[in-house]
């Protein structure tokens, strides 16, 4: 009897440090996770990319030629299926909004740990949340907030969706997710079982063509579903 085994996930990493690609390189590598390809600045990431097909990119935000920012909505423009999680220095760096609105699927500090980085690469294949709920919600109401107050550009809308495909339960579970609730949660909040909030989460995606969670809470700001200031959750 051959046992199954799943084909390997196949990762880039860009990012201008060789001493960051190596030790991301050695940590995947180590955990089962097959790095084809490296890159030391935005060019280079997206013509590696857009050659080698991987399922996920770690995308440093700050490279020269072309920053992390520019090379990741040419890859999701070009490669729609791809999943760009973006690594940064700071915590809730403005940028990583800007990255997030445009497809990204979340971000990284550099000071992650092994064990984090390698579950938050699987995680991103499945449209699961990356980072916590809360804490991307806090990301984007910040960041949402300010820069329709001040038109100053920092926010590159999301497509638009039409929420009008939505049943009424499916626009109270984004609703929800947009303020930081976990599946759990969710689950906990409106009575159902958590199976049923992953087929309720696995239908928004759908309806509303999303990559995934982070890409959810942006558009539940974006659409006006959630507002800046809304904190209600009864679990925080």
């Amino acid at each position: 009897m051959t046992a199954h085994t799943e084909p390997a996930l196949r990762v880039v990493i860009a990012d201008d440090q060789e001493l960051v690609r190596t030790g991301f390189r050695l940590i995947l590598s180590a955990r089962g996770i097959d790095v084809v390809g490296e890159a030391g600045d935005g060019a280079e990431a997206v013509a590696t990319v857009l050659r080698l097909r991987p399922d996920v990119v770690l995308m440093d935000i700050r490279m020269p030629i072309m920053d992390g920012l520019e090379a990741a909505r040419r890859i999701l423009a070009q490669a729609p299926d791809c999943r760009v999680i973006m690594l940064t220095t700071f915590d809730l760096d403005h940028y990583v909004y800007t990255a997030l609105a445009a497809g990204a699927s979340g971000f990284l500090l550099k000071d992650v740990t092994p064990a984090h980085l390698t579950a938050a690469v699987r995680l991103v294949d499945t449209g699961d949340a990356l980072l916590a709920p809360s804490i991307t919600r806090r990301l984007v109401e910040r960041f949402a907030s300010s820069a329709s107050r001040t038109g100053s550009g920092l926010a590159t809308p999301a497509v638009h969706r039409d929420l009008a495909a939505l049943t009424p339960r499916e626009r109270e579970v984004l609703t929800l997710m947009g303020r930081g609730l976990s599946n759990s949660e969710l689950a906990s909040e409106l009575t159902l079982s958590e199976a049923t909030v992953k087929t309720h989460v696995a239908r928004i995606f759908a309806k509303l063509t999303l990559r995934d969670r982070a890409q959810a809470v942006v558009l539940a700001y974006e659409t006006g579903l959630v507002s800046p200031g809304d904190t209600d959750n009864p679990c925080r």
